[in-house]
């Protein structure tokens, strides 16, 4: 049975100079190795949206689908990259091995999300947005290559009723262990499946259980070898990955957030607001409960004033 602590619990704070500022309320699901509740605060079992945290389902379906990728070019088809050199490049090669082209992208022009390339483009191109370096741009590649090896048609592979989202749509019930509750449409564009936090940490714990080999345990394998691929280089979630021998995690827009550890243990966290700031202190505080020890400093984000630190955003737990 669910154990739900409270409608609606304070899961993170902002500290400045030693009052209360605001909080961040949520809810969050962690299960134990067994695939049983750990523990819980708020309703783990409304549906919500996971945004990219939908993504290394999404590969994983893909995959199943024959999708022609592995190693680094698998993990950057499950990733919110940051626009780095070797990120665009990754996105160009898989395009390259099924004979497209960046014009056939339907995600959004964006600049990267890492600031010294989105400031050397800015500084130096004359476009320096563009549809392959939007962060979604290596599932928008890795979608029009699983579309090629199958002969599924390219222009429409948005289209929910595409049958590239139809199998992405079965494949997400059937590793969450539930229906999904609505479709709507990520800010990438690409069809997004709703369905609640309970069942994104059963489907995390899907892919780091699954036989070797498996197509979800291969975009398990490939997410944790090049955690770099799936971020960026200076991203709290490769530091996480790589401080934690055996932790898939992948984080969203709208303050979501979802791991699994080697043993099957697994959390799915979403802030009500969708404040990402509160997002990695409460993901290092579950870590930190689950019995593993992330980086210290992870657990406190800064709050600037004037360029200096002035406060701290910390998670409160209610769990």
């Amino acid at each position: 049975m669910l154990d739900v602590f409270d409608a609606n619990p304070v899961i993170a704070e902002v500290i400045r100079s030693g009052f209360t500022e605001s909080r961040h309320r949520g809810a969050l699901a962690a299960l134990a190795a067994d695939g049983t509740f750990a523990f819980t605060a708020g309703n783990a079992n409304t549906p919500m949206f996971p945004r990219s945290v939908n993504k290394p389902l999404q590969a994983a379906a893909m995959l199943r689908a024959g999708l022609p990728l592995e190693g680094e070019l698998l993990a950057l088809a499950a990733a919110s990259h940051s626009g780095e050199d070797f990120h665009v490049a990754g996105v160009r090669e898989i395009l390259d091995i099924v004979g497209l082209a960046e014009d056939d992208l339907q995600c959004p022009a964006a600049l990267p999300l890492d600031q010294p390339t989105a400031h050397r483009l800015i500084r130096d191109s004359d476009s320096p947005q563009s549809r392959i370096g939007c962060n979604c741009s290596g599932k928008h590649a890795a979608m029009l290559a699983t579309c090629i090896v199958n002969d599924w048609p390219t222009a429409s592979y948005l289209d929910p009723a595409h049958p590239l989202q139809l199998h992405i749509g079965r494949t997400i019930e059937e590793l969450a262990m539930e229906p999904i509750a609505a479709i709507g449409v990520d800010g990438c564009g690409a069809p997004l499946f709703a369905i609640t936090l309970a069942g994104l940490a059963r489907a995390f714990r899907a892919l780091v259980l699954a036989a070797e080999g498996t197509p979800e345990r291969r975009l398990a394998d490939a997410m944790r070898k090049f955690p770099e691929w799936t971020s960026g280089t200076t991203r709290d979630e490769r530091r996480l990955m790589v401080a934690i021998p055996g932790l898939l995690l992948k984080s969203g827009a709208e303050g979501v957030s979802a791991f699994a550890l080697a043993d099957g243990t697994a959390a799915a966290l979403k802030i009500d607001d969708g404040n990402q700031r509160a997002c990695t202190p409460v993901t290092a505080t579950i870590l930190a409960r689950l019995g593993t020890q992330p980086p210290s400093d992870l657990a406190v984000t800064p709050v600037l004033g004037g360029g200096e630190p002035v406060g701290d955003v910390v998670a409160v737990p209610s769990w």
